[in-house]
Parts: structure tokens; sequence; C-alpha cells
């Protein structure tokens, strides 16, 4: 039962960190009607801000607590993130208002690719590491409860926790606020949203604000796990399930649906792995997308296309 039980756990925490990331594709989904490829390059481009900035500051201003390096170099990374989503909204979506999805789509791959490269050329292209303090010993948890205890690692469960509390309070601020109403009506129409009287620049800038928040709080849980590298920017691919599962314009099925994303890629691990030959965590969530892309296309929680004729 413990074992079980340790899976179950450690399913939950990465499944939250999916939710973090798929959050960008789905606030940014709801605010333009179109699938971000640049979120994952989000992700890079902020952890390398993140993780050079704590680095280069030290020798820059002298200061010798690493906390407070790391505080100012997230605060300047947050300023460069905005500086980023203003500059997406001047500079291409506010160009392309009422253009058609598909033009959309390949203004996001460009951007993708722009990031990458920028980031490649300012912050370098080696591997850097984030350590923002996290602890990465395990810890035995529940020991008068369940035999021997649930070993839990303790970065992993720092992380979820942050992912969690992010997700939390940007889904109560997305549909609790007059904002979230406006980025429903934005996404429905722009001209219709224009028309009375939603600032469209303001939300565009808005949503992209907050999609480089969660890139930057999941490029640094994933750097400071993995290290930053530009295979970062592939961990918007392990999100796209999420995704898929949960419904593109639904807040609460990025969470759920990274959840059982999550729980299915341990489980299927530890119990289905050695049975089918191992490697089964690596594509269990694309299969299980394709089973929903062709029964409920729309996701769990996603709503349904009605093209009226």
């Amino acid at each position: 039962m413990s074992f079980f039980l340790e899976t179950l756990i450690g399913g939950l925490m990465a499944g939250m960190l999916y939710s973090l990331v798929a959050l960008g594709f789905v606030l940014i989904f709801k605010a333009s009607g179109v699938f971000n490829f640049a979120q994952g390059a989000m992700v890079l481009f902020a952890a390398l801000a993140m993780a050079r900035f704590a680095e280069w500051l030290p020798a820059w201003t002298g200061i010798g607590n690493p906390v407070l390096a790391n505080v100012m170099a997230f605060i300047i990374s947050v300023a460069i993130m905005f500086a980023v989503a203003w500059l997406v909204e001047r500079l291409v979506l506010r160009h392309l208002v009422n253009q058609e999805g598909a033009t959309l789509l390949m203004a996001t791959l460009g951007i993708a690719y722009f990031l990458e490269g920028v980031g490649q050329t300012v912050f370098g292209s080696d591997i850097y590491k984030i350590d923002v303090g996290m602890p990465k010993d395990p810890v035995m948890m529940l020991e008068s409860v369940f035999e021997g205890g649930i070993l839990i690692n303790k970065e992993d469960f720092i992380a979820a926790l942050i992912a969690a509390a992010l997700v939390g309070a940007l889904a109560l601020f997305f549909q609790k606020t007059p904002t979230g109403r406006a980025l429903r009506a934005v996404a429905d129409d722009h001209q219709a949203a224009q028309s009375i009287g939603i600032p469209l620049n303001r939300i565009w800038v808005i949503v992209w604000c907050v999609a480089g928040i969660t890139a930057l709080v999941a490029g640094i849980i994933w750097g400071s796990k993995l290290g930053v590298q530009f295979s970062l920017a592939t961990v918007a691919l392990r999100a796209l399930p999420v995704v898929i599962l949960g419904g593109l314009t639904s807040v609460p099925g990025a969470i759920i649906g990274g959840l059982i994303i999550g729980v299915g890629e341990k489980l299927s691990e530890v119990y289905l792995g050695p049975m089918v030959g191992g490697g089964i965590e690596i594509w269990f969530a694309y299969v299980l997308a394709l089973v929903f892309l062709l029964f409920r296309p729309q996701g769990l929680f996603g709503e349904k296309i009605i093209d009226r004729v």
C-alpha cells in the first residue's frame, strides 16, 4: 500500500508541474483563440534569464548573499517577461486582429524561434543551473501510519506546492474577475469585444504577462531539477496531452488534466512498464490524448464547437 501511495503522490506532484505549463497554453488560447507554440520557448527563455542573472549579479554588484541574488534575478526576469509580452502585443498581435487562426498560429511559431535565437545569443547555449535553495534529499513521511513510511522527494513536494498555489491563484483570478470575463469575450470575437469597450490590446498584454510568469515559474522548477538547457523548450510538449485532455478553453481542465496525466504516467510506468518492456511513461500520455481526440475532441471540460449552417 505504501509503495502505491508513493507512486500516486509522485504522479500528483508531476501532474501539478504539467498543469502549470498547460495553463500558459489555455490562457493564450482563451485570449486570442490560437494555440501558442511559443510557450515552450517562453519557459526556456525565462529560465535562461533567471539562471544567467543569478550568476551575473554577484559579479556586477558584489552581492554575496545568494538568496538576495536569486530574488533580484527573479525580479529582473519578471520584468523581462513583461517586456516580451508588451513587444509581442505591440509588434505582432496588434497587426493580426481578426486574422485567420492559421495566421496567428504561424505568428506564435515565429515568436518561438525568435525567443530561442535571442536566448542563445544573449544568454549562451551551455547548460546552466538554477539553485533556489530547494532541498533535494528524500524524506520519509507517515511512518506511524504505514509500515516503512512513504518516501517523498522534498524538491518535488515543494515544487508541487508552488505550482499548486500559482495555478489556484490564477484560476480564481481569471474566473472571478472582470478580466476573466473579458478574456472569454475577446476569444469569441475580437471585433464584438472591442465594440462593447473591452480594450483588446490591454487584455492581450495582461494574458501574455501572466503566461510569461507561469513560464518563468515552470522554468525555475524544471531548471532546478534538470538544469537549464535548450531541451527545456520541449517541456511544453509534455503539456500537450494535458491541454487535449482538459480542454483548450478550461483553466480547471488544465489542472485536472495535469493530475490525470501525471498519475497515469507514474502508475503505467510502475505497473504496466514491466509487461510492455519499459518506456511506457514516454508515450502513455499521448495515447490517452489520442483516445480523447477520437471520442471527445473538446476534452473533459472544453466546450463543444457547434457550427450553424
